[in-house]
């Protein structure tokens, strides 16, 4: 019989629940509108920072609640006092700039707020046995969506789904192409899946998967962006969840990728510093699961049919058609569940430009969203589901704040205008202790998901850019068009992209200029309030300059010429020379172009040798054609020979297809500390600082000539 997922029973006891919240808003009330002076507050603080490293290394779920707890005291404390003791009505041009900081204050509490409770208790769901008799196993319609992606990128994806494990007679696998292209229809006869095709590219994705749902008929459809690679555990490891729920309509996946992007790449700190994804797939994608609220993400999914064709399909009103799917289905009493278990390995994007039209893309989508189907309004959802969809709109109108906070200081240093009508030392006894509370609580809760700081560095390169279509969705939501991600690209040569840089550089040259200001103002004025102030404004202005030198280090691409990325892989392998000997070997990585493997007993072997290798699968061992590039003392490069779509689909169910790859990487990061991060985001900000240096130095070599295009293939 069916049943509903288990929850901690702390968290589902609605009368318990409900007094804890009453008592502990009511402590939280008494204790914000408590006056204090400098020292007291001050005092206060410590106590509180005090206690909170006290518990930072507390392995206890209920000192995370503790630390949130302590957080939104010190945090609720500085909002009140900004509220109420730090606005001036006397002059208009003042007061239009303290508004403007105090609201991006009031929005960052806010959303520190929804953050917490959104993460409060990760569900951690585990994977459900399916039944031992198959015949009990639903069908399923794998959907693959592309537009303008090369077959190079898509072939993988497709390869690796016609060898998941699960029974033949319930599985279809479709191409669903809205390219309408002739070799993709060839391509997909060669490998016995089903081509699908459609007259029009009306409504993008979205319209390429309603317009399958027509043509075919499975029980349940998986979807998988063209480059997002399922493992053959992929459909055993979700499918149990929905046998054991009658209401449950989508089961979420993380999404993994293989490849660095553009931060990791620019940066260097592919493998050393969480990505901006991983947050989402790695803590709040579990805390929404928590309320029932995890969104479909476009990919890496499974959906039943019948629950998606009763909200008519995918949600073609909005850009980010994934998330307003889960949120109509939320609506009709449908639940969603997440499993934090990798099954699925994609690409990311390769370029600063690409990377940001995607994102420009989710924050449109995501402003549609709140403008014609506010969940905080409307019918079917329950208080926690409409705070979790709420939070995730909210984040990306992120962008006004963070131009308001890379610039705030400025208005003092260049004019003297008060934006905040209060003491340096009251500043900085409020401000101070909000800012490393709360900071505090997010390396305990965040630590192995998002380095401190790496947060303020990716919301710095992106605000420019969706601050104008997160407004004007608000405004219009019918602006703007869904824009493929382009994946497979190649960046043939180290470039500084001037043009997307441009704005950050207009904000260091305004930060820059606010410096110089400051420090004639040092020697114009003798009040020592006033000199604090002018000290207090200049180190908000340094942190800016740090946070813009590491988002001008994003804008130096960096070469990235591999059309097959290479992944570790560590299984026996063997070697079949030409003369009939065969060597051991272990793998050391791969890719589809090639595998790098490492001798057992060192022989040495030429190079251009043709030769096979022997990779296992389910206790077989089939050979692989392939060609020596060379050999380093024992550590050999091969190069894979033109194979039969049997043997290619051989080495991806072998390699690509394997889950245990991306579970061995998933959620292995270290846990973050303060030390760790400052270094590296400083080190990143001299690095930027470095390359605008030679870009300049370069540029007046040419006479400032603009820039020559990129040349960049791109995949869609």
């Amino acid at each position: 019989m069916p049943v509903a997922p288990e929850r901690p029973r702390s968290l589902m006891s609605r009368p318990r629940t409900w007094g804890l919240w009453l008592l502990g808003v009511l402590l939280l009330v008494f204790v914000v509108l408590v006056p204090m002076d400098v020292p007291q507050q001050s005092l206060f603080s410590a106590v509180l920072f005090a206690a909170g490293l006290a518990l930072l290394r507390s392995g206890n779920s209920l000192a995370v609640l503790v630390m949130m707890g302590i957080s939104l005291v010190v945090s609720s404390r500085y909002i009140w006092w900004r509220l109420t003791e730090t606005l001036a009505f006397g002059d208009p041009f003042e007061f239009t700039l303290a508004i403007g900081l105090v609201l991006a204050d009031v929005y960052y509490f806010v959303a520190m707020t929804l953050g917490y409770f959104q993460s409060m208790w990760p569900l951690k769901r585990k994977p459900v046995p399916l039944p031992a008799d198959q015949g009990e196993w639903p069908s399923v319609d794998v959907f693959i969506p592309t537009y303008n992606e090369s077959l190079e990128v898509v072939r993988t994806t497709v390869l690796a789904a016609s060898v998941i494990d699960w029974p033949a007679d319930k599985l279809n696998i479709y191409l669903l192409d809205d390219g309408r292209r002739a070799e993709f229809r060839d391509f997909c006869a060669a490998v016995g899946v089903h081509y699908v095709t459609r007259s029009d590219n009306a409504h993008a994705k979205a319209g390429n998967i309603n317009a399958a749902l027509k043509k075919s008929s499975g029980d349940y459809v998986a979807v998988f962006d063209c480059d997002h690679i399922p493992t053959r555990s992929f459909l055993q490891v979700a499918m149990g969840l929905f046998l054991r729920d009658e209401k449950l309509a989508v089961v979420q996946t993380p999404h993994y990728f293989f490849s660095a992007d553009p931060f990791e790449r620019n940066l260097d700190t592919y493998g050393k510093v969480p990505n901006e994804g991983e947050l989402f797939y790695g803590l709040l994608q579990d805390g929404n699961d928590q309320w029932d609220a995890t969104f479909f993400c476009g990919s890496c999914t499974v959906i039943k049919r019948k629950p998606l064709e009763e909200v008519g399909g995918v949600a073609v009103e909005t850009v980010t058609e994934d998330a307003h799917t889960a949120l109509k289905l939320h609506r009709r009493g449908y639940h969603s569940a997440y499993l934090a278990v990798p099954q699925a390995a994609g690409l990311a994007t390769e370029s600063l430009s690409g990377h940001v039209a995607q994102r420009i893309r989710w924050a449109r989508g995501m402003a549609q969203i709140m403008r014609i189907d506010n969940p905080l309004a409307g019918k079917g959802l329950q208080l926690a589901q409409r705070l979790c969809y709420f939070n995730a709109m909210l984040h990306f109108f992120y962008s006004l704040p963070r131009m308001i906070y890379l610039t705030a200081p400025l208005a003092f240093l260049f004019f003297g205008a008060q934006v905040i009508h209060a003491s340096a030392t009251m500043i900085l006894a409020y401000a101070i202790p909000h800012l490393f509370q709360s900071a505090l609580t997010n390396l305990r809760v965040q630590g192995r998901h998002r380095h401190l700081l790496w947060n303020e560095v990716y919301e710095t390169a992106l605000a420019w850019y969706i601050l104008r279509p997160t407004l004007m969705a608000v405004i219009n939501p019918k602006l703007g068009k869904f824009n493929v991600t382009p994946k497979g690209g190649l960046v043939e040569r180290s470039y500084f992209d001037r043009q997307i840089a441009k704005p950050y550089l207009f904000l260091l040259f305004l930060n820059l200029a606010g410096v110089v200001a400051g420090i004639l103002r040092l020697f114009q004025v003798e009040d020592a309030g006033a000199i604090n102030t002018i000290w207090v404004n200049l180190g908000w202005t340094f942190y800016n300059m740090l946070l813009l030198g590491a988002t001008i280090a994003t804008a130096s691409e960096t070469r990235q010429v591999r059309r097959s990325h290479r992944v570790p892989l560590d299984i026996p392998a063997n070697l079949y020379l030409p003369d009939g000997r065969v060597l051991a070997c272990r793998t050391r990585d791969f890719s589809t172009g090639g595998m790098a493997v490492r001798l057992q007993d060192k022989e040495p072997v030429e190079p251009g040798m043709p030769l096979h290798i022997g990779l296992s699968h389910r206790g077989l061992e089939r050979l692989l054609p392939a060609l020596v590039r060379h050999d380093r003392n024992g550590t050999i490069s091969l190069q894979f020979s033109a194979m039969t779509m049997e043997q290619e689909r051989w080495l991806v169910a072998s390699t690509f297809a394997r889950a245990d790859i991306w579970l061995s990487q998933w959620g292995q990061r270290q846990q973050n500390s303060f030390w760790k991060s400052v270094p590296q985001v400083l080190g990143a900000s001299m690095y930027g600082f470095g390359c605008l240096g030679r870009h300049i130095v370069d540029s007046a070599r040419q006479g400032f000539r603009p820039a020559r295009a990129v040349d960049e293939r791109s995949g869609g």
